[in-house]
């Protein structure tokens, strides 16, 4: 029988091993990983914030990066008629690989681990409201595409208005090693 200190004690051990556990799960522990490609038309359709081709095209660029795709990916605007002004509905081709947990017959393997990632970590709350449509289209149709866990995600968007502190995307993703990265670029 533990006394009242050795319950304490075996009690705050416990809440350790537990919260250790979960910082394994959220980052740090090895995941043999296969770069896989995958390639997307994405059409970009939104009422309160317009983009042009390249304002979309760095955007999604940025974001895509920061969810783990290969340094090496092409995002190519297309649909395009203005220079430089606000489309209607721009588009970017998304040609990338992306990490998969590998398989016991996948080819080769790199070193990878999983990592939280906000990807609205660089807005101010306000700021990240404005890409709330885009968020809700990535969030359907490019985020299926890695290999993610845990995501947290709200979009409420509303027309003309934008509303602070209800867009957000985060998910821990499959992030090769740093030492793996470079390699992997040269493939």
């Amino acid at each position: 029988m533990l006394g009242r200190n050795g319950g304490t004690l075996f009690l705050a051990l416990l809440c350790l091993g537990a919260s250790t556990a979960h910082a394994a799960t959220a980052g740090s522990a090895d995941v043999a990983a296969v770069w896989v490609p995958r390639e997307i038309n994405f059409r970009y359709v939104g009422f309160t914030t317009k983009y042009s081709c390249d304002g979309l095209r760095s955007r999604v660029r940025d974001m895509l990066l920061q969810l783990g795709a290969r340094a090496d990916l092409q995002v190519t605007g297309f649909a395009c008629v203005r220079v430089n002004t606000p489309e209607t509905s721009p588009g970017v081709r998304i040609v990338m690989h992306v990490l998969q947990p590998a398989t016991p017959k996948a080819g080769q393997a790199v070193p990878a681990h999983w990592q939280r990632v906000n990807v609205l970590a660089d807005r101010d709350p306000v700021d990240a409201s404005l890409d709330c449509e885009l968020i809700a289209q990535l969030h359907r149709d490019v985020l299926p595409l890695f290999a993610t866990r845990q995501v947290d995600y709200s979009a409420t968007c509303s027309a003309n208005q934008p509303v602070a502190g209800g867009t957000r995307l985060k998910a821990d993703v499959l992030i090769a090693d740093a030492a793996a990265a470079p390699q992997a670029a040269v493939r």
